[in-house]
């Protein structure tokens, strides 16, 4: 339940790239984070909120905003193939990736069709849905937006000239809205750190924020991202002490914008929240990277700057330690023979696909096979029934007395049948074991530091502090916070 008081207050959301309890611990211990620490003694922390799978931010955003999973909102990952339009999508993997499909496609991708075509209209984002009810929100740098509002972004001059694209594209935002320097409310004077990475970074965010704060325009609900952290634990792994002490830094601003910290908190209600987790990856390059391209060798794969022929066979969408695998001609290429060679490599602890009616589990580590489909007579802790039968071991799944109880992957029956059902396709989906990472053709990698996209506990489990109200979710899943922020407002 809400109290008056809490109803009374604004939310703000801050979303914290790869906020994870390792690198909080390792901080709070050593007394680096400050401003951290307030908020957790002064409100709830929970380590161990569950992220949707693929396990990559672009998910996880549209998600949060849709309150549902992937097989509803429609967005895979961040690397998908879309079967309609014959060509893979890419909202910004790396910029060799970008380059190889066509620097225009993904500008058009990332900043319009994210939004505005791949993302189900069908499904309410938490900004559209509270506009419905009478209330404004805002949205500060985050890929995920869609509102109820007509906006034009501005492209920067250099994108401009090097997509061709027109100086503005026609969007709906929500009230207030800033998304680096394609749409920034506060002045360039105060936004020179603005050119980095068009000012998609932390210190662009807080100031926008701020601006809000400091002239008491705060919406009843402020989403604000947050993004440097990832690339911190990207670079140096799961306990990043020095990239968390500079988000601390941003989070001592925001407070510092107040009268005093304990001030921000009487009228705000105050959520912390991480997207996705990282996994730590080998030190070793020819132990860490699943080479793709070599271990299916047999297969004409799909080449990035030239496109889809009809001689090839396979295409590859890899999200760092996830990766979908899709057959282009499933009689001369049937899944089976392509989970066949991936359980070839101990690497890959999860292997699934659809099979009818049923998602069909193998996996490189273990022998055997597991079936499951929703609507059965087993339960788990958050309320989905389900079949399930075979190996229970490749999900490391137990079952007492007819309850699920799930503990290396996190809600894994949902999210898999989610990811198989979130695109038209004849695909499979492949998860790393720890310490391992997929290798595309130009894909990304992060041997000796860590990375995501995988089903396991250590990329999905996500950190969340609570302040200033003493509700809190149904369940602890990002899937399920839209409507309890709903409720809050």
């Amino acid at each position: 339940m809400t109290s008056k008081e809490s109803q009374q207050k604004r939310v703000i959301l801050l979303m914290i790239d790869t906020l994870i309890d390792d690198s909080i611990q390792a901080s709070v211990e050593r007394d680096k984070v400050p401003a951290l620490k307030f908020f957790m003694e002064h409100g709830y922390y929970y380590p161990n909120v569950v992220s949707p799978f693929p396990t990559m931010s672009v998910n996880v955003d549209s998600t949060l905003l849709t309150g549902v999973y992937c097989d509803k909102h429609k967005v895979p990952g961040l690397v998908w193939f879309n079967k309609k339009e014959n060509r893979i999508v890419n909202y910004g993997s790396s910029s060799i990736e970008m380059f190889k499909l066509g620097i225009r496609q993904t500008v058009l991708d990332t900043f319009y069709n994210l939004n505005h075509e791949h993302l189900s209209r069908e499904k309410l984002t938490i900004h559209e849905s509270l506009k419905e009810k009478g209330y404004q929100t805002a949205s500060i740098n985050t890929l995920l937006y869609r509102g109820s509002k007509k906006h034009k972004l501005k492209i920067p001059f250099v994108l401009s000239y090097l997509t061709v694209m027109d100086k503005e594209l026609t969007t709906n935002v929500p009230d207030i809205f800033s998304y680096g320097l394609l749409a920034k409310r506060t002045s360039s004077a105060k936004n020179l750190f603005a050119l980095k990475k068009y000012g998609f970074n932390d210190k662009f965010s807080v100031n926008e924020l701020n601006h809000l704060i400091s002239n008491d325009n705060l919406p009843p609900f402020t989403l604000v991202y947050l993004p440097d952290f990832d690339q911190r634990v990207h670079k140096n792994g799961r306990t990043d002490i020095k990239g968390l002490q500079k988000v601390d830094k941003q989070l001592q601003r925001i407070l510092n914008e107040f009268d005093s910290w304990e001030e921000a908190l009487e009228n705000n209600i105050w959520i912390i929240l991480g997207d996705n987790g990282q996994a730590t990856i080998k030190k070793d390059r020819k132990k860490a990277l699943i080479h793709l391209q070599e271990l299916l060798a047999d297969y004409q794969i799909v080449k990035l700057k030239r496109g889809v022929t009809s001689e090839d066979d396979i295409v590859l969408g890899v999200n760092e330690r996830m990766t979908y695998i899709y057959s282009l001609q499933p009689e001369k290429v049937p899944l089976a023979d392509i989970v066949s060679r991936l359980k070839q490599d101990k690497r890959i602890d999860v292997i699934a696909f659809q099979n009818g009616k049923k998602i069909t589990v193998l996996s490189g580590i273990y022998d055997g096979e597991l079936h499951f489909h929703p609507d059965g007579d087993l339960t788990d802790d958050y309320g989905q029934s389900w079949f399930i039968e075979g190996n229970y071991e490749l999900l490391n799944i137990e079952i007492r007395n007819k309850k699920l109880i799930y503990k290396d992957y996190p809600d894994p029956l949902a999210r898999l049948y989610a990811s198989l059902h979130s695109h038209d396709g004849n695909y499979i989906v492949a998860s790393a074991k720890p310490g391992y990472e997929f290798k595309g053709e130009g894909s990304p990698t992060h041997v000796g530091g860590a990375s995501h996209g995988g089903l396991h506990k250590q990329d999905s489990l996500v950190s969340i502090i609570i302040c200033g109200t003493n509700s809190t979710p149904k369940y602890l899943r990002t899937v399920d916070l839209k409507e309890w922020i709903e409720s809050l407002v």
